[in-house]
């Protein structure tokens, strides 16, 4: 009687889907893992075939809905990528995302958890429990799991972009051209304000995303001002107040005394700079991008280190020697080779320049920033995309408008493709130390000599950037840092930035004489023999992506 009561209309109990309870065990233990499948394959399947048909409808509206949406995200992925960018990024449609996000991993949850109930569990053998309760853990883990954790990085990127990035405009390509200036903040406890010791103007084709970097070394003297700048009338034969107005105390300057020149402006030293950078180069500069140099070494260990190939050792400086205008001995040593730096010592080997010049250490800083451009891959960005995030939150200020991220995250991956071409604003490329064109830049050459520079770059397609070669050999390649010949000859006698003041040559000293080892670097230095020291390092410049 209670079977034909349970029995449906004109039926039987035939179907081993519908109704296990008279399947063989073997069938059961099949139509238990068939219906996972079906719940992760097609959710809402296993319920039209063998549950609550009206739920099943609905999760399958749902499920092909989704399909809809990620098939059109994939072809615009491929026909406008930057577009999908620009729509993940937007606050109000990334807000969405998530939500979204957030109730589908609800809702398929729910779904395996009533495809447990369709599938029975008591009517299992006792073996076969464990099993089915374990895939479907792990089913849910990899669905709802999944889907959740995309809802937190949605969460994080919308804080870490509206933190980061502007309201502001959109920018148009210049000559068909972006250009945005990087600086490398240093506001330490020993220092008054914001000095930018690290200044290089980045240019991008808008079209192929080939990249070029301008590097200003820190002293560079008399920068120009572009006639509609505020500074111009200020300083109209250029920043020229002698050694106190190199270019990197600019910053402070405006900051301290102008800042009632740039009325409304986030940030009016950065903008000075920009226009600072701008008269200097003859190139309009469009956006600028701090990184405080203090919470570098953070973003390098969130990225798990940068791998380069450093050409000489390069010294870890210690602290000043009171009432001195030296340092005491170096707290440690980079060796050369191929090696994965830590923030630490990625942040010494882009900032050193203890027993050399500054033009080694922007040839350093130039070969960091292609590395860590090189290594930041979807691989890296998924499984350590929250501590990225939090430390650029923290470290980068950049007035770049976040409505246009999508156009520049598409710029940046034609650029992470292609050799990164370079220019120093100095030596090796203008004159030499001896020449001191830093403290008296010809600005019709720089000019000249960068659109020259420009040009040829547009009338030869980029090729992929050649094997390192012997510094006695080759001239600077697009992926190495100057070589040994085309840096200037450290001095001796050196001063408190590490740099030659006597103006007396170093002495080459033959290598295969003694072998370099860090205990026999750390003694010259503890004997002041800098002389020495600076003829066994003039190789560190020397630098290639690891």
């Amino acid at each position: 009687m209670n079977q034909q009561r349970s029995e449906p209309a004109g039926g039987s109990f035939t179907d081993p889907v519908r109704y296990p309870q008279t399947a063989a065990p073997a069938v059961r233990t099949k139509r238990a893992f068939i219906l996972l499948l079906l719940t992760l394959v097609l959710p809402g399947s296993a319920q039209v075939v063998a549950g609550d048909r009206r739920l099943g409808r609905r999760a399958l509206k749902v499920t092909f809905a989704v399909w809809a949406v990620a098939v059109a995200a994939i072809i615009l992925a491929v026909t406008n990528r930057a577009l999908l960018i620009n729509i993940l990024a937007n606050g109000w449609a990334s807000f969405g995302i998530m939500i979204v996000l957030a109730a589908l991993a609800v809702a398929w949850g729910l779904l395996f958890l009533n495809t447990l109930r369709i599938i029975r569990p008591p009517l299992l053998q006792r073996r076969v429990r464990p099993l089915v309760a374990a895939c479907l853990v792990l089913l849910m883990v990899g669905t709802s799991g999944s889907l959740a954790y995309g809802a937190y990085l949605m969460n994080v990127s919308r804080q870490t972009f509206g933190s980061i990035f502007s309201s502001g405009p959109s920018l148009d390509p210049v000559d068909g051209r972006y250009n945005f200036l990087l600086m490398g903040g240093d506001a330490g406890e020993d220092r008054t304000g914001l000095r930018p010791d690290s200044i290089s103007m980045i240019s991008v084709d808008a079209k192929t995303g080939q990249p070029v970097t301008f590097s200003i070394p820190r002293n560079f003297q008399n920068a120009q001002f572009p006639t509609d700048s505020p500074l111009h009338d200020v300083y109209p034969d250029g920043y020229n107040c002698g050694d106190e107005c190199i270019i990197n105390s600019l910053y402070q300057t405006v900051t301290e005394n102008y800042a009632d020149l740039y009325p409304g402006s986030a940030d009016p030293g950065a903008e000075a700079m920009m226009e600072a950078v701008s008269g200097s180069l003859g190139l309009e500069v469009q956006a600028y991008v701090i990184v405080d140099m203090g919470g570098f070494e953070q973003l390098v260990d969130a990225m798990g280190g940068v791998t380069v190939n450093s050409g000489g050792w390069v010294p870890i400086t210690a602290g000043e020697i009171p009432g001195t205008n030296r340092h005491y001995p170096p707290d440690g040593w980079i060796p050369p080779g191929t090696q994965t730096l830590d923030g630490y010592h990625a942040l010494w080997y882009a900032r050193s320049r203890e027993f050399v010049t500054d033009y080694h250490r922007i040839a350093r800083q130039q070969c960091v920033q292609q590395a860590m451009v090189a290594q930041m891959d979807p691989a890296t960005l998924l499984t350590r995309f929250q501590a990225i995030a939090t430390a650029g939150e923290e470290i980068v200020k950049t007035d770049l408008p976040q409505d246009q991220l999508g156009s520049f995250v598409d710029l940046a991956l034609k650029a992470k493709g292609q050799p990164m071409e370079r220019m120093t604003i100095g030596p090796p490329d203008f004159g030499t130390a001896a020449d001191n064109f830093v403290t008296y830049p010809d600005f019709n050459l720089i000019h000249s000599r960068v659109q020259d520079f420009l040009a040829g770059l547009e009338a030869a397609p980029a090729e992929p950037a050649p094997a390192p070669a012997p510094a006695e050999e080759a001239a600077p390649a697009p992926e190495e840092a100057a070589p040994e010949e085309a840096a200037p000859a450290p001095k001796s006698d050196t001063g408190a930035d590490g740099e030659a003041a006597d103006g007396t040559p170093i002495t080459e000293v033959p290598q295969e004489e003694t072998e370099i080892t860090v205990e026999y670097l750390q003694y010259l230095a503890e004997i002041g023999d800098d002389a020495t020291l600076g003829s066994l390092l003039n190789n560190n410049g020397e630098c290639s992506v690891g």
